[in-house]
């Protein structure tokens, strides 16, 4: 993975989405959009809410060898995701260790739009398989990774006390 810039923007035809690299002016925005949605599906309060969430987007979009897509509608972020080679893997694995979409706009298309254009640069890079774990009570998370076709990784079973489930995607060939 390269962390030069998407040569275009995506966007659907007549929609005012679209999906663009993250800039390091933006880690801000996206750190506070990252807290909304983590905030749904931690009950007790989110675990680390004191750590500088915003140096750590910062450092994620200024990485050599990995992406941070944003997805905007209508001028402002209402989406990411942040994905590179986990470390250890071989090059044709991608990890998606981000992905939130604002909850002010789940259930309008732009989490599976965010999605599609993560899977075009994953073919695009030569990439087979992406991996992520997902929170064991981010139901909402589980059901749409499910309908994207994610699947159990079944060289990460879960085990008792496991916080985390571990899901793996093949990723299509290219046409």
């Amino acid at each position: 993975m390269t962390s030069e810039p998407a040569s275009e923007p995506t966007s659907e035809p007549g929609s005012a989405l679209e999906i663009r690299t993250a800039l390091p002016a933006e880690a801000e925005t996206i750190a506070e959009l990252h807290l909304r949605a983590r905030s749904t599906y931690y009950p007790d309060g989110v675990p680390q809410a004191e750590f500088d969430w915003t140096e750590a987007w910062r450092g994620s979009i200024e990485r050599s060898g990995g992406r941070v897509l944003c997805a905007v509608e209508e001028g402002r972020l209402a989406g990411i995701a942040s994905f590179r080679t986990p470390d250890g893997a071989g090059a044709d694995t991608v990890k998606l260790f981000q992905f939130h979409v604002d909850p002010d706009r789940w259930r309008g298309g732009i989490g599976t739009a965010l999605h599609t254009a993560c899977v075009g640069e994953w073919r695009a890079a030569g990439r087979r398989t992406a991996v992520l774990d997902v929170h064991v009570d981010n139901l909402r998370a589980q059901g749409f990774y499910a309908r994207q076709g994610w699947v159990p990784d079944p060289e990460n079973p879960p085990e008792e006390g496991d916080h985390h489930l571990f899901l793996r995607y093949a990723v299509p060939p290219g046409e």
